[in-house]
């Protein structure tokens, strides 16, 4: 590939050296006269001076791609989900798929809307083609909307605090009261117990 590349460089270097002196001794200056003079003159002599014979002689060409081969080239794919009712949304654009013949697509599965180059819708699954057909936007029911609009809390942009004071009555305000502690009685709170020993006469 990059001797290929090479070759191409260098013959469009010497068509852009050699071609443009030419038609400037042959004072051409149109579009139709370079046309005639590079079919008549220029490329037969180029060809007779610079062909080479192929080593092989196998084509390795290959074919121009077809116009529906294009299409899946050169297109924007997008997945998507669908919906309970078998609806796809793309672009605030809703599809309603129709029953397929042998293909079953499941609901929440997951499918691709192909965009081609001039607009073409198509939604595929598996690699087969949906038959589809565009319906306006689903009207959200009232009630919804109203129990959601309920639902969102609607917080104002800026609240003031205001600080908070105790009233009069709150034990706050109460002066602390000490604990008092009890003396402790100077008489033993119960009588002595009788002693055990017997009495000692001496002094």
């Amino acid at each position: 590939m990059t001797q290929s590349k090479g070759r191409v460089e260098r013959q469009h270097g010497t068509h852009q050296d050699r071609l443009v002196k030419k038609l400037r001794r042959r004072e051409i200056c149109s579009h139709e006269a370079a046309n005639v003079y590079l079919k008549r003159e220029y490329l037969p002599e180029h060809n007779q001076r610079f062909a080479r014979a192929a080593a092989r002689r196998e084509d390795y060409h290959r074919r121009a791609p077809r116009a529906a081969e294009l299409e899946q080239i050169f297109r924007l794919e997008s997945e998507r989900t669908v919906s309970d009712d078998w609806v796809v949304r793309y672009d605030n654009h809703f599809f309603q798929l129709e029953p397929q013949s042998g293909h079953i697509v499941p609901a929440r599965s997951k499918v691709w809307v192909c965009e081609g180059r001039y607009g073409r819708i198509t939604i595929e699954y598996g690699g087969q083609a949906l038959r589809w057909r565009e319906i306006a936007a689903p009207a959200q029911p009232q009630g919804l909307e109203t129990a959601a609009r309920k639902a969102t809390p609607q917080v104002p942009v800026s609240v003031k605090k205001r600080k908070w004071t105790p009233p009069p009555s709150h034990p706050w305000h109460e002066p602390p009261r000490r604990k008092v502690q009890k003396r402790a009685s100077k008489l033993p709170a119960t009588a002595p117990r009788p002693s055990l020993a017997w009495p000692c006469t001496s002094p």
